[in-house]
């Protein structure tokens, strides 16, 4: 029996170093959470798609200056910013209780900058709570096998200023497509359970520094997340500021012009034009980039013709006005059906005023009035020869 007692005793003891290892890990874990806690948001917005839910890191105490990703904003160029509330010293983690207090907790944000490329936004707020610390950014990008943390708003929870855990896999230079476009950047690859919600959420090291920003989840493999290296984050910090574009509907809605939603989304106006009748012109509710260039389209359809009429003709006045037009040219498009779409297409940028976007919008309309008429010369003598016939046998 004794020589029992002799054996238990180690792994007794062995037993008791890991109970107290653990608990300290639990400890570091739960004042690592305070400490991150305190510089993350809930970051709400409305865009042309409804209101987007995510999650911010404030990053400059002086400046209110708070980090998100691009797709979380959108094309809004405002958001209401929640930083957390406590009971009882405890984080009030239920989302009705914001919705509720919106007057008091809220804040109003100012998107001041977006970068698609890397999928980031810098948000300036209307005010800090004074309990609000920045992060600090870490000097360098993390590295695989490193232990990181997270906090976010996932959509698929009922709470918010939830806690995740995980391990870099690995950092590099990574290009792709998510549904708000494409993107390259430097990635911090994570095994981290991460969720829709938490896009735009710190990840941080273990000594509560910032080493990137939560951006998308794989839908290849379970268990990979990325989030933009903090490297990234620096120098969209340090570049020059370019504005997030104006949502369409504000913008059109500020001109003398017309505007109707159309069945697809996208918007449409009638444009007058005094020789040629009133001509649909139609405007993109999405944005298009390349780099830090955002553009919207602007289009109209100048007729729809069967294969046989895409003559050589037709095919050299088109390419001759789109020689001569200062902003835009002509597209030829197959509907599938057997005939060719001839339409008139501009660009202009997402971040114009309502009078640019008006002149680009009567513009468009104007050159496409003007060649359907220019395309139509044999139909319409032909309807005259008919009507002269149709006269003078009555």
């Amino acid at each position: 029996m004794s020589a029992f007692r002799l054996n238990l005793r180690p792994l007794t003891l062995l037993a008791a170093l890991a109970v107290i290892a653990t608990a300290e890990v639990a400890r570091a874990d739960a004042a690592l959470y305070r400490q991150v806690l305190d510089a993350t948001t809930w970051v709400l917005s409305k865009n042309s798609e409804g209101t987007s839910s995510g999650t911010g890191v404030l990053v400059d105490a002086e400046k209110r200056l708070m980090i998100t990703n691009a797709h979380v904003v959108g094309d809004s160029r405002s958001a209401v910013i929640f930083f957390r509330d406590l009971k009882d010293d405890k984080p009030i983690v239920e989302k009705k209780h914001y919705l509720d207090n919106v007057r008091k907790l809220g804040v109003r944000g100012r998107i001041v900058a977006i970068d698609r490329k890397r999928d980031l936004a810098l948000v300036e707020l209307e005010k800090l709570p004074e309990f609000a610390k920045a992060l600090e950014l870490a000097a360098d990008s993390t590295g695989p096998g490193e232990s990181i943390d997270s906090i976010g708003n996932p959509g698929a929870s009922d709470a918010l200023w939830v806690y995740t855990s995980g391990k870099v896999r690995s950092v590099y230079v990574k290009e792709f497509r998510t549904g708000a476009g494409e993107h390259e950047f430097r990635v911090v690859e994570t095994q981290s359970p991460l969720n829709t919600g938490d896009s735009g959420g710190p990840i941080v090291s273990q000594d509560g520094k910032l080493v990137g920003v939560v951006q998308a989840i794989s839908k290849k493999g379970s268990l990979i997340s990325y989030g933009v290296d903090i490297n990234e984050v620096k120098e969209f910090l340090a570049s020059d500021w370019k504005p997030a574009p104006l949502p369409i509907a504000d913008v059109l809605a500020k001109t003398e012009l017309k505007a109707e939603k159309h069945e697809s989304g996208h918007f449409t106006v009638k444009i007058a034009t005094e020789k040629d009748g009133d001509q649909e012109v139609f405007v993109t509710k999405d944005t298009e980039y390349y780099g830090r260039t955002d553009v919207r389209k602007v289009w109209s359809l100048a007729a729809s013709i069967e294969s046989k009429e895409l003559t050589e003709e037709t095919m050299r006045k088109l390419l001759e006005q789109s020689a001569r037009t200062k902003l835009g040219g002509w597209s030829v498009e197959s509907d599938g059906q057997g005939k060719y779409l001839l339409i008139y297409v501009s660009k202009v940028d997402a971040t114009a005023t309502p009078d640019s976007l008006a002149s680009i919008l009567e513009y468009t309309g104007k050159i496409t009035a003007a060649m359907k008429k220019e395309l139509e010369p044999k139909k319409a003598a032909q309807e005259a020869s008919d009507t002269l016939q149709d006269w003078l046998s009555e």
